[in-house]
């Protein structure tokens, strides 16, 4: 018979909370430059299309390339054609089918993109 192994102690936990407080902590600056990287490029990719804005923000790999076609009212070809540029700037992850950004964004970060482009 199998001998369970003992639950974590809350203060094991606390310490590992810390710990990982502190390994963010210490990663920060590089985290920001990362992704100040990728948020350039996925902006200078969409540019000032409303449209490509909109399909970026559903790519978060839950969605299929036709199920985000149906959702921004974009036309297979370009949505390809976003995808691969996506996929060459390692923006997405390997998987077209379900295409999904390799670093979260905020949900405001093509706020300055028009309105009534597409």
């Amino acid at each position: 018979m199998a001998v369970p192994y003992p639950p974590l102690m809350s203060d094991d936990t606390e310490i590992l909370q810390e710990i990982r407080d502190l390994l963010r902590l210490i990663a920060e600056p590089a985290l920001v430059k990362r992704d100040e990287r990728f948020r350039a490029s996925l902006r200078e990719l969409v540019g000032k299309s409303r449209q490509k804005a909109e399909v970026v923000m559903l790519m978060d790999g839950s969605r299929s390339q036709a199920d985000i076609r149906k959702a921004a009212g974009i036309d297979r070809g370009n949505l390809s054609r976003l995808v691969a540029a996506l996929r060459e700037a390692e923006l997405i992850g390997h998987d077209d089918k379900c295409p999904k950004l390799v670093c979260s964004i905020p949900s405001n970060l093509f706020s300055d993109v028009s309105h009534a482009q597409k």
